[in-house]
């Protein structure tokens, strides 16, 4: 963990969330490279789910529309869908969570990434939470 990266202490738990990505309301982050964007899940959420046994990821060169679930994550505890940040294009999916599914759950930051999107406009950063913001919803849920 960088010293850059926020750790949010709560009574149910410890969650990593880093610093220079953007977030959703809905527990995804979002890093703006160039023309496209990756994004994934976030260590809250991937910790509230527990253990990821199966993803289930777009077909490069789907269309994709804002705020519409395009993967679907199943869990020892249950299954949850993760929804598009942006309207765009799929680029890339990370085709290493088939074999290895808990990538999610080792590096949900990293190599856990879920899918590279090229967007039919540019990105609104008003439209996400900044770092700060993101932590201080995750300390309001989780007291």
């Amino acid at each position: 963990m960088s010293t850059e990266d926020i750790l949010v202490k709560t009574k149910l738990g410890e969650y990593l969330v880093k610093k220079g990505l953007l977030y959703t309301e809905s527990d995804e982050w979002v890093k703006v490279q160039d023309d496209a964007i990756v994004f994934g899940i976030t260590d809250y959420a991937q910790k509230k789910l527990k253990y990821i046994v199966n993803v289930e990821l777009p077909e490069p060169g789907t269309s994709v529309n804002a705020g519409e679930p395009i993967v679907t994550l199943e869990s020892v505890k249950s299954v949850a869908d993760a929804y598009s940040p942006c309207s765009g294009e799929v680029l890339e999916i990370n085709e290493d969570l088939y074999d290895n599914p808990d990538l999610i759950n080792k590096d949900p930051y990293g190599a856990g990434w879920l899918v590279k999107i090229k967007p039919i406009e540019p990105i609104d950063k008003s439209k996400f939470l900044d770092p700060e913001t993101y932590a201080e919803r995750i300390k309001s849920k989780e007291g």
